[in-house]
This record gives structure tokens, C-alpha cells and sequence, in this order.
């Protein structure tokens, strides 16, 4: 069985190729995707090799973790049935190439646990931003051991993961937070928040704050906004060290969050917030582009500053 799929070969090289894909196993269903979202934080370090080495690193490798198909194949202990639509988080079935996530792919073979059913009126665009809606819920809601909820005053970045962030921290039952843009293209788009250039604010008294920048010389920018006892959650991913001046976070006796990426309990929860009504994932996709078009879809997404969201679409993909 074959799959045709996205592969960075090495640092400013992707192609897409034809690979063999693993033989499912009981356990396993068969996947054949109808599209796959291009993430411009992750995927972005890989392409250009600045992502920080972790276990799982190398090349060739397939991306992707924000892909939505249909169950084709179903193994009797997958728990799954033919027939079902589900999100992939990612997929490892490349043989030799590495799938780092490995969902940008036509047909990916995965463990039945990990493909998660969507709602079937959902579109299918919109079920790829899940991943990315549970990275929002799970930067607000820390785990379990942890029961204070975080749901910020000031969200730093309106890409797509800061307009989720403030979509959730509504759907949480938080007042709309202010958002920070220096883009003037971005600062479109709000939904029922106020979006403004940081030169616009005065305050100096956030409790929370939520930074998806992803810049890493910001935190003395953020510390003096802070009330006495705040925090900053960092929920970007930063690619160079990250450091600030002490006295100003000693004299508000600042905390520091890194939120890490989203656990299932996080999907679930957004999930129930979409079913509910209280979330919605419209008007953020901007871009898209069948598969067989990837080399531009990439660069479009990684260079167009007015591309929010790229989609690939893989059903015309043999």
C-alpha cells in the first residue's frame, strides 16, 4: 500500500513523493485524508532546520500534525469503524522516512486509539484546526494537579492560535481579552475582542498574560505589564533562549508558565465546546490548495503575510 505525501528532504527542500506505507495491524485503521492544515510555527522550523533537537529529529521527514479523513480500513481492535471521519494528530507509517508529525500525507496508517471521530456537518477545514484549538484550551486550562484555571487578560499575537485563544477564553466563560498586534493586516478579524497595536496600551496591571508570538526578546516588554503576582503563559514556541531582567519580575513576584502541547482530554474539551455552540472555528482559513500544489502551498503559507491558515486538499490526490 501507498501513500503520497509531504517530505521536507533536508532544510529548504520539499518535494512531495510517493512512499510505501507500514501494513496495518489489528489495532490500526487505514486513513484516506481529505486535508491537512500547514502549521507556520512548527512546520516552519523544520523546513528551515532552526527547529531545537528532540527525540524523533531527522531527515527526510513527513510533517504534519492537523489532518481530517475518513476511516477506509478498520482493524478489529482498533475500536474504529469504516466509514467514520476523524482528526490525525500525526502518523509514524513511512518506513524509512520519518514522520515528524507525519500527517500531511493522502492515506496514513494509525493506531485506531489516536484517530479521534469528528462530527460529520463539521467541515473538513475546520476539523484540521483542532489541534490547534486543543493547544489553545490546554494553554488556559493547566493539568489536572494544577486546579487554578488560566484564562488570560492579554493575548500577545493574533495569528490563528492567538484568535483561538481569545475565541476559548470566551467559551470559558472569561471576559474577552485584549489582544496585542503590530501587524495592521492582523489586526482584522476580531471576534468579539478588541485587537490594538501595543503602543495604544497603558495598562500596566494584566493579571494574565498569554504570549503566541513566539518572539523570544519579549519578556521584558510583558513583565512591567503585569500586576503584582501575574503570570505570563508562554504558549508560542520559541527557537532561540529566552531570557529578561530580574527586578521588575521580582517586585511583582511574576510566575512563568510553558504550556506544552495539547493532551486528548484537551481535544474532548473543545470538541464539547463546538458541539455546544460556545466555539466556533469559521473565518480562519484563508488559503488553500490541492495537494498536488504542496512546494507552493508551502511557500505561500511560510511567505505571504497575508495567508492566516493554509489547507492542503488531498482527495484529487491519487
Amino acid at each position: 500500500m501507498h501513500t503520497h505525501a509531504v517530505v521536507v528532504e533536508q532544510p529548504g527542500q520539499l518535494s512531495l513523493r510517493r512512499l510505501e506505507l507500514s501494513a496495518p495491524g489489528p489495532a490500526d485503521v487505514v486513513v484516506d485524508m481529505h486535508c491537512s492544515g500547514i502549521s507556520t510555527g512548527t512546520e516552519r522550523l523544520l523546513w528551515s532546520g532552526r527547529m531545537p533537537h528532540f527525540p524523533g529529529m531527522g531527515y527526510p521527514l513527513v510533517p504534519g500534525y492537523e489532518s481530517v479523513g475518513e476511516v477506509v480500513e478498520a482493524g478489529a481492535d482498533s475500536g474504529r469503524t469504516a466509514g467514520e471521519r476523524v482528526f490525525v494528530p500525526g502518523a509514524a507509517c513511512y518506513g524509512e522516512v520519518r514522520g515528524l508529525f507525519g500527517g500531511s500525507a493522502s492515506r496514513v496508517v494509525i493506531p485506531g486509539a489516536r484517530a479521534v471521530p469528528i462530527d460529520a456537518d463539521l467541515p473538513a477545514e475546520q476539523g484540521a484546526l483542532l489541534a490547534l484549538a486543543a493547544t489553545a484550551w490546554h494553554a488556559l486550562h493547566p493539568p489536572a494537579d494544577d486546579a487554578v484555571a488560566s484564562l488570560p487578560d492579554l493575548v500577545v499575537g493574533h495569528g490563528v492560535l492567538g484568535r483561538l485563544i481569545a475565541r476559548v477564553t470566551v467559551a470559558a466563560g472569561g471576559a474577552p481579552p485584549v489582544v496585542w498586534e503590530i501587524d495592521s493586516r492582523r489586526r482584522a478579524g476580531a471576534d468579539g475582542y478588541s485587537v490594538i497595536h501595543p503602543d495604544e496600551d497603558d495598562r500596566r496591571d494584566y493579571a494574565r498574560i498569554c504570549d503566541v508570538s513566539g518572539a523570544p526578546a519579549l519578556l521584558d516588554t510583558l513583565i512591567p505589564r503585569l500586576a503584582h503576582g501575574g503570570e505570563i503563559v508562554l504558549a508560542g514556541f520559541y527557537s532561540e533562549p529566552l531570557s529578561f531582567a530580574f527586578p521588575a519580575a521580582f517586585m511583582r513576584e511574576a510566575r512563568l508558565r510553558v504550556a506544552a502541547e495539547w493532551r486528548a482530554d484537551d481535544l474532548l474539551a473543545v470538541r464539547e465546546c463546538l458541539a455546544a455552540g460556545r466555539l466556533r472555528l469559521d473565518n480562519l482559513v484563508t488559503h488553500r490548495l490541492p495537494a498536488s500544489q504542496a512546494p507552493r502551498a508551502y511557500e505561500t503559507a511560510f511567505g505571504d503575510p497575508d495567508c492566516l491558515k493554509m489547507v492542503l486538499d488531498w482527495r484529487d490526490t491519487a
